[in-house]
């Protein structure tokens, strides 16, 4: 990758709500040295930005880029080390800026929950992106680095311990308080649109595989579908369906697969939410289903979308500081090995998970793929945070609050 350039970062969709939540995270946080810039639309939007972020961010350049002119994005692609967007949906607005990154050897991150983009971003740019040396990261906020991380942290103990390979590992979501962003709504709703247009593409939001390098190489282990019920597991209680699994699941698996499949040939991985023990924890997961259920169904019909659109937060608003920071999440990550030793990981953090953790998460990627890049594994090409960034970006998060840790279970 080139690495002269103008700018170690540049913020696009800063305007957005959670892009001025990473923008102001980065104007906190951020080396001194290091060279911001904001991009997005407005002139005038992006100037009152920088103006609200304090002097650290004064001399931050305001470049206007719609995320359908090209030609704008590639000379923003050109004039940085690393692109962070929270331009979304992402595969209405987001593949042309990939394009222009995997091109230019930039590196580039997204908050994309989004399974049909990110296998059109795979088939369409990994080849240019591994020539070129760009990390091309998706996913890179609640969905997926707690699930990518945490079981990279596993992985690691049990190699080190001469413990095996993984072969079970669920997460489990034990501790939540905050909501969903508007835009990972907004990728929901993109995404329930483009399945009703074709079978073809139902069947890859399905696949527990949709995101492999080779789907063909990927093991038979029969069904691995995500929980859609509630359940009781005698060692974690009463479960419930997770609402990111299909996300964070693929982008797991894809991990394993990059990196020759060394979590395991026989590794399998799931999601879920826990509701507890008690004699009401039942009726709590089936609440739980009965919600999933009834948001996806309100969605895809057309009267109720219209009144669930009028509730439901849109992709530039969100909560007030103040419920921002009473947010938090804890996930603790459960597994078991070929050699018959347990582990569990906890990756927790303070914040509202979609908005205020996910703000640190993605600001803290963008400095590790802008500054790091003599410390990062591997090369170029549309990978995942767990192989664009690994122990790297787990030390940066560390360093920011969050907990990524594992034992012996």
């Amino acid at each position: 990758m080139t690495t002269e350039r103008e700018l170690d970062v540049v913020v696009h969709g800063a305007t957005g709500f959670v892009g001025r939540l990473t923008a102001a995270y980065l104007a906190e946080h951020a080396p001194e040295t290091a060279r911001i810039g904001l991009a997005g639309r407005s002139q005038e939007r992006l100037e009152a930005l920088r103006a609200s972020l304090g002097p650290r961010a004064g001399a931050w350049p305001a470049i206007v880029a719609d995320s359908a002119d090209a030609a704008a994005l590639c000379a923003l692609a050109g004039r940085t080390r690393a692109v962070a967007t929270t331009a979304g949906p992402y595969r209405r607005h987001g593949l042309v800026l990939v394009e222009a990154c995997a091109a230019a050897g930039t590196h580039y991150a997204d908050l994309a929950g989004e399974v049909l983009f990110m296998r059109e971003s795979i088939d369409r740019c990994h080849a240019a992106a591994a020539a070129s040396g760009a990390r091309i990261v998706h996913a890179c906020g609640f969905d997926s680095i707690p699930s990518d991380l945490g079981v990279l942290l596993l992985h690691g103990a049990a190699a080190a311990d001469g413990a095996g390979e993984l072969e079970d590992v669920t997460f489990v979501l034990s501790a939540m308080r905050g909501g969903f962003s508007g835009g990972t709504l907004a990728s929901m709703r993109g995404q329930l649109d483009e399945v009703r247009g074709g079978r073809s593409l139902l069947a890859v939001v399905k696949d527990p595989y949709a995101l492999s390098p080779d789907r063909a190489a990927e093991p038979d282990l029969g069904r691995q579908g995500d929980l859609q019920t509630v359940t009781r597991d005698d060692e974690l209680g009463w479960l419930a369906p997770f609402v990111m699994a299909s996300i964070n699941t693929r982008v797991v698996r894809r991990s394993n697969a990059l990196q020759g499949w060394a979590y395991g040939r026989r590794f399998r991985y799931r999601e879920v939410m826990s509701v507890g023990d008690g004699p009401l924890a039942p009726v709590k997961g089936a609440g739980v289903v009965a919600g999933l259920g009834g948001l996806v169904a309100g969605l895809s019909f057309g009267p109720t979308r219209a009144v669930l659109d009028r509730v439901l937060p849109s992709p530039g608003d969100g909560p007030g500081e103040a419920a921002r920071r009473k947010g938090f999440f804890r996930i603790d990550l459960h597994a078991r090995t070929s050699g018959g030793r347990r582990y569990r990981a906890r990756v927790a953090a303070q914040g509202d998970p979609g908005y205020a953790a996910t703000a640190v998460m993605f600001g803290e990627t963008a400095l590790c793929l802008a500054l790091d890049g003599g410390r990062l594994p591997g090369g170029g090409g549309v990978l995942t945070p767990a192989t664009a960034m690994g122990s790297v970006l787990v030390e940066r998060l560390r360093g920011a609050g969050q907990t990524y840790e594992v034992t012996p279970a």
